[in-house]
C-alpha cells in the first residue's frame, strides 16, 4: 500500500534533534478500547500457577527466569514486585497485581496484531528512514494505582541490539499520562550524547543473561516530563535516554509499545535476550500492513 508521509519535515526535525517525538491523537478512543478489552482477557484466561515478577530495581530476578527469556514469541503475564507482601503471598486482585504483558501479542492476539501493523505505523517507520520494518516486540504496560514500578532510565538499544542498532520505540498511551501516576521522563538530545555502551544478552548458555559492557552515567537532571493525553503517540530513538517513576497515585497509567528495528542490511543479534522460534519468525511490518484498513 502506498500513501503520504504521516510525519512532516517539521516533526521530523524535532525528532532528529531531540530523540523523541510526540503525536497527539494519533489513535482514538475506540481503539484504545479494544486493546484494553484484549489485555483483560488476556489477563483473565491467565493461569496463576505460574508467576513472574517483572522489575528493573533488580534485572537479575530476570537474568535466570526462563518464563521471561522464553517469552520473545509468546504472551505472558508479569507481576508488580509489590503487589506481594514479605511472605510471597498475593495481596492484590489479579488484574490490579500485573506490571505488564509481553512480548508477542503483535504476532499472536488479533487484536494486538491489527493495532500494531496499521499502514500508519509502517509509514512513519518509514518516515522515520526505515527501509523494511520490522515489530520485534511488544508490550501492554499497565502501571498500576499505588504500587506501579519504576522503570529505570534505559536506552532501548541497550535490551534490542541489532548490527547495525536500529531499535526505535513506539509508545501509546492508553490513558492520560501525568507526573502524578507515572508518565515517561526523557532527556532531549540524549541518543547523540550518550552512546550505547552496554548491552542486556544472553550468556553462553542461552538460559541466562547478563550485562556487557560500561554504564554510561547520564545526567538525569535534564529529563523532561512527557505529560500526554490517551491517544498520543510517543516515538522513542534506540539510544534516547528514557524512564519513568512509581504510580503512587490511585489512577492506573495504561500504555502499549512496540519496538521496531530495520530488516534491510541488518542483523539480529543471536545473543539477544528476545529471540523467535522457527514456528512464529518475524514478519515484515510492510506485508502485514498492506493487508490492514487505516484508523487514523
Amino acid at each position: 500500500m502506498n500513501m503520504l508521509s504521516i510525519l512532516t519535515p517539521e516533526e521530523i526535525e524535532r525528532y532528529e534533534a531531540d530523540g523523541f517525538l510526540v503525536l497527539e491523537n494519533f489513535t482514538n478512543s475506540e481503539r484504545i478500547a479494544a486493546l484494553k478489552a484484549a489485555a483483560q482477557k488476556i489477563i483473565d484466561d491467565f493461569d496463576m500457577d505460574t508467576v513472574s515478577v517483572f522489575s528493573t530495581e533488580d534485572q537479575r530476578k530476570l537474568s535466570s527466569d526462563l518464563y521471561f527469556l522464553e517469552s520473545g514469541d509468546k504472551i505472558r503475564c508479569f507481576f508488580e514486585t509489590h503487589a506481594f507482601d514479605n511472605k510471597g503471598k498475593l495481596i492484590k486482585d489479579k488484574q490490579l497485581a500485573i506490571n505488564k504483558l509481553g512480548h508477542a501479542m503483535h504476532d499472536i492476539d488479533p487484536v494486538f496484531e491489527a493495532f500494531s501493523y496499521v499502514p500508519e505505523l509502517c509509514q512513519a517507520a518509514i518516515d522515520l528512514g526505515f527501509v523494511d520494518p520490522i515489530v520485534a516486540q511488544s508490550m501492554y504496560i499497565f502501571k498500576q494505582p499505588n504500587i506501579g514500578d519504576k522503570v529505570n532510565a534505559h536506552q532501548d538499544s541497550i535490551f534490542l541490539n541489532t548490527d547495525p542498532a536500529s531499535c526505535t520505540g513506539f509508545w501509546f498511551a492508553l490513558e492520560d499520562a501525568t507526573q502524578e501516576n507515572g508518565c515517561l521522563w526523557a532527556i532531549p538530545g540524549s541518543h547523540k550524547t550518550y552512546p550505547v555502551t552496554r548491552h542486556f544478552r544472553r550468556n553462553a548458555t542461552g538460559k541466562s543473561t547478563e550485562f556487557v559492557g560500561e554504564e554510561t552515567p547520564w545526567d538525569l537532571s535534564q529529563a523532561v516530563p512527557l505529560e500526554v493525553k490517551a491517544g498520543t503517540l510517543v516515538i522513542l530513538h534506540g539510544a534516547c535516554v528514557h524512564l519513568s517513576y512509581e504510580n503512587l497515585s490511585p489512577k492506573s497509567r495504561h500504555a502499549y509499545a512496540i519496538h521496531v528495528v530495520e530488516g534491510k542490511d541488518t542483523t539480529w543479534r543471536a545473543d539477544n535476550w528476545l529471540q523467535r522460534s522457527e514456528a512464529l519468525p518475524f514478519r515484515k511490518m510492510k506485508e502485514v500492513s498492506d493487508s490492514l484498513p487505516l484508523f487514523i
